[in-house]
């Protein structure tokens, strides 16, 4: 009798249609070969599916809704970029911008992502973006090693990003990372407090944690 592998694993599972969320799906992958997607299959796909998914290496990763923190916070960093960046040849985008680190590896919707210059787009699209300036995400309990490992690893090997950052929802605190002198993308920067004031020093932008995180509510 033929033996099945089953090896049980844990996705950060992609967002419904709306800023903020985060979620994760856990399913059973069987050991046996998986039909791989192309990236024009999966990008067909995404453009008539009612979920957004990422995308990595053959696979769809669906995602489904946040907490109401996460999407206040998102929406937070972003109107605060836009506001420290005005005058700038810089465009702050939402979760709706979808970016591609490389052709069939990631695709992923950043909850936001600075843009400086024309949008440069992958071959083929008018909506999937390969040149961001800066990324954000907002933490989550069930996305945060996700987010700090694979992806974070993933945005590092963008030449056009200058700076990735990480949102806390249960404390005031932002982490940036940017590059060193080497060029390597890894100058680490931690603000924590209400009376910090975070810095991208790539953009000379700077957002107050207090009004980061007006409305936020710590447990």
């Amino acid at each position: 009798m033929q033996r099945r592998l089953q090896l049980r694993v844990e996705f950060p599972c992609a967002r419904k249609r709306r800023a903020g969320a985060r979620a994760r799906y856990t399913g059973v992958i069987s050991a046996q070969p998986q039909t791989k997607l192309s990236d024009e299959e999966y990008l067909a796909i995404e453009e008539k599916a009612e979920f957004r998914s990422e995308f990595y290496r053959g696979a769809m990763f669906a995602m489904s809704g946040g907490s109401p923190t996460h999407a206040l916070l998102a929406n937070a960093i972003g109107s605060e970029l836009r506001i420290g960046l005005k005058g700038k040849s810089c465009g702050v985008y939402g979760s709706d911008l979808k970016i591609r680190v490389s052709r069939g590896g990631l695709y992923a919707y950043p909850d936001v992502t600075l843009v400086c210059g024309e949008l440069q787009f992958a071959e083929g699209t008018t909506h999937v973006i390969t040149n961001p300036a800066i990324v954000v995400e907002v933490l989550s309990p069930s996305t945060e090693a996700y987010d700090r490992g694979f992806k974070s690893a993933e945005y590092r090997k963008i030449a056009s990003l200058r700076e990735y950052a990480f949102i806390s929802p249960t404390e005031p605190r932002v982490e940036i990372y940017g590059r060193k002198p080497s060029g390597e993308l890894g100058e680490f920067s931690e603000y924590v407090g209400l009376d910090a004031v975070c810095r991208f020093h790539s953009l000379d932008c700077t957002v107050s944690l207090a009004d980061l995180y007006t409305g936020v509510t710590f447990s």
